[in-house]
């Protein structure tokens, strides 16, 4: 491996804390090593907030790293008090227990399980095996109140409270990490931003038992350019379980992305080269979210669902590059493709006008062609369409009223014009 899988988190984003920064790079460039994240069952589904630190074991993985996808049947039990203000509710085993077994499933979406791939665990394996006593005797001894209490996970809860359960949590991952070291060969913990005490404290663990180093990396946790935690909708979580979020609207979640966030979402959450998740939006920042949608959705439910989602919202909203100008390695290419075999290429049935190429070499106003193509009534009707973001030129919106269309706006000798979600009016010129 002579490029280190680290640039490549480094460069998209993925990077928030690392325990020995240029040991991580240096053993993930010349090793191929064991890493595990850990995932606390305590959902039906994983949303896509996980999907950080999964599309994080997705590159690495790809570099030829081991991932154990670890599914906390035991700690899922007590409850992470990281990153709440308040205790979770306390779920019962058999609720648990039916949450791993889909949370195995969802995993295999975006890992490659099998032999001398990822491997896939539950905590509950070696955890529940455990007497209390013993346990504290054998491990809790080397662990430091004192130190537990300086870590942000547990500080933050002193002031409203926090239970012995859930303080107990910090030793329970930590042996977590220990037990993958001994037993897997595991040197590297990854997870969110608000892990990092539970992984200092194993590696801690590990150094002490085994007399070896370990290392942890954390990913931060992602806002949207407004400031919101990212992966919540006005409906609540964005779940990957087509049960409880339909492909369709898996979709339209990350079609709907702040163009603020375009870009970093893409180089999160597709495997298109950085170069290209930098370049797509700046070539047209609506065709970029269709990128982003199709490819997430095609990550989390296979192509097939992903090419029934895009065509869907093709047909009800229009497709932001229907002239195919804008380059992209991105397989929703293939699925345009398609659309165009099935009669649903955008804009084919539009109506068609001629414009004199005089006429077009004067430039013409985009008020004067929305009243000519009788996609409004008026030209008072026009401007306040432009005005309320409803007007487009080639799939792009237009905000002002006195936007006037030359030669320049023709794509394969045509300017397709859309008022609104549905109406399109093609002109040609002649």
């Amino acid at each position: 491996m002579s490029q280190s899988v680290y640039d490549t988190l480094e460069a998209r984003g993925f990077l928030y804390q690392v325990t020995d920064p240029e040991a991580v790079r240096r053993l993930l460039g010349e090793e191929k090593l064991t890493f595990y994240v850990g995932f606390d069952p305590t959902a039906t589904s994983l949303h896509v907030g996980n999907l950080v630190p999964i599309m994080g074991m997705v590159h690495l993985q790809k570099a030829g790293h081991r991932p154990l996808a670890v599914v906390g049947g035991a700690t899922g039990l007590v409850g992470d008090p990281s990153g709440k203000t308040e205790a979770r509710p306390v779920s019962d085993a058999e609720s648990i227990r039916a949450n791993a077994e889909g949370l195995r499933r969802q995993l295999g979406r975006y890992l490659e399980f099998g032999e001398g791939k990822a491997v896939l665990l539950d905590n509950a394996d070696w955890l529940c095996r455990f007497g209390l006593v013993d346990f504290l005797r054998e491990y809790g001894r080397l662990v430091s109140v004192n130190r537990m209490l300086s870590m942000e996970s547990v500080k933050a809860r002193l002031e409203t409270g926090i239970t012995y359960l859930e303080f107990s949590y910090m030793l329970l991952q930590a042996f977590d990490f220990y037990l993958l070291a001994r037993d897997h060969g595991c040197v590297l913990q990854m997870g969110g931003q608000d892990q990092w005490g539970n992984i200092v404290m194993g590696i801690d663990l590990i150094r002490r038992l085994l007399g070896r180093p370990a290392y942890g990396m954390t990913f931060p946790l992602l806002t949207n350019a407004a400031g919101e935690k990212f992966g919540k909708s006005v409906d609540g979580a964005i779940w990957i379980e087509k049960e409880l979020v339909t492909p369709y609207h898996f979709f339209q979640f990350w079609r709907n992305t702040d163009d603020r966030d375009v870009a970093r979402l893409l180089k999160m959450f597709t495997l298109l080269p950085v170069e290209e998740c930098d370049e797509l939006p700046r070539q047209s920042i609506n065709r970029a979210k269709e990128i982003l949608a199709f490819e997430a959705t095609r990550m989390t439910h296979g192509e097939a669902l992903a090419r029934e989602a895009y065509g869907d919202a093709v047909r009800e909203f229009g497709q932001a590059d229907a002239m195919g100008e804008v380059k992209t390695s991105s397989r929703i290419a293939d699925a345009d493709e398609r659309l165009k075999e099935s009669g649903d290429d955008p804009g084919r049935g539009a109506p068609t006008t001629a414009i004199p190429d005089t006429e077009l070499a004067q430039g013409v106003r985009l008020v004067d062609l929305l009243r000519r193509a009788a996609l409004t009534s008026s030209g008072g009707e026009a401007r306040r369409l432009i005005q309320q973001g409803g007007a487009y030129v080639n799939e792009e919106r237009i905000s002002d009223v006195d936007h006037v269309l030359t030669r320049e706006d023709l794509r394969q000798g045509e300017i397709l014009v859309r008022a609104g979600k549905k109406k399109r009016h093609r002109f040609t010129t002649g």
